[in-house]
């Protein structure tokens, strides 16, 4: 009985080495560091339209001035991406003050979003930027008897600046009244050190209006913009044709302090 007792003994004893052991070994170690690195250059290409309303997605705009579509936006990490074209439709002459509005931005799937111009800055250190507009004259047709809607007045209101990105937001004014004269009129812009990415400045909300036609059965119901209108004063003599101007959209940098 005695043996017994010794061999069990041992036994327990080794058991309590082999664990000691093993504790030892486990504390050892070793580190060693390794890097990952990542490098960015400026790009020029050519920013694709998004979705004003919804700035994570793309959009295909259509320009209801060219049948061949919009101009391409400007290349460079400071870039003009796209600008709504306008039209007010087709409206019966009247002597009397109207306002007129745009119809909505048709994008190529059939949906409709409201009139919007888009800027991307990506350029390194957050610089900041101004965009503003300049109407190139007042409507006019070069052939017509009444070449120029004289009085008439162009305004984008309800303003509202959208982006996808992370960064302080650029600021949208929220009424711009064009001078057909041509001084420029500030639409966005984004301080230092804000409005880094791609930013849309929308105008308004579509809604379904119905324009009469001729005739009733020549109604139609048409996707507008009501903040974006056309004011035609009654008494500026007008023709039965269609009268136009351009709009130069100005994209500039702030200068930094130091220049």
């Amino acid at each position: 009985m005695k043996l017994t007792t010794k061999m069990t003994t041992s036994a327990i004893i080794l058991g309590a080495l082999a664990l000691n052991g093993s504790s030892v070994l486990a504390a050892e170690k070793a580190s060693y560091e390794s890097n990952g690195i990542v490098e960015f250059t400026e790009s020029n290409d050519i920013t694709k339209p998004i979705d004003p309303t919804d700035p994570g997605e793309e959009v295909d705009p259509i320009d209801p001035t060219d049948p061949e579509g919009p101009n391409p936006g400007t290349p460079g990490p400071l870039s003009i991406d796209y600008a709504s074209s306008l039209t007010f439709g087709k409206n019966k002459i009247s002597n009397k003050n109207e306002t007129y509005f745009a119809n909505a931005q048709k994008i190529k799937d059939g949906s409709y979003r409201p009139n919007y111009v888009q800027v991307t800055d990506t350029r390194t250190g957050n610089l900041g930027w101004n965009l503003s507009v300049k109407q190139e004259g007042q409507f006019s047709n070069a052939t017509a008897t009444n070449k120029t809607l004289t009085g008439t007045t162009l305004q984008l209101a309800s303003g509202t600046a959208n982006s996808a990105s992370t960064s302080p937001a650029a600021i949208a004014e929220s009424v711009v009244t064009l001078d057909p004269a041509g001084a420029t009129s500030v639409v966005m812009s984004a301080e230092k050190g804000s409005g880094w990415g791609t930013w849309a400045s929308y105008y308004g909300t579509v809604e379904n209006m119905e324009i009469a036609g001729e005739t009733p059965e020549e109604n139609e119901t048409v996707a507008v913009n009501k903040a974006v209108t056309l004011s035609v004063p009654g008494a500026t003599p007008k023709d039965a044709v269609k009268y136009s101007t351009k709009l130069t959209w100005i994209l500039s940098d702030i200068p930094t302090e130091e220049e």
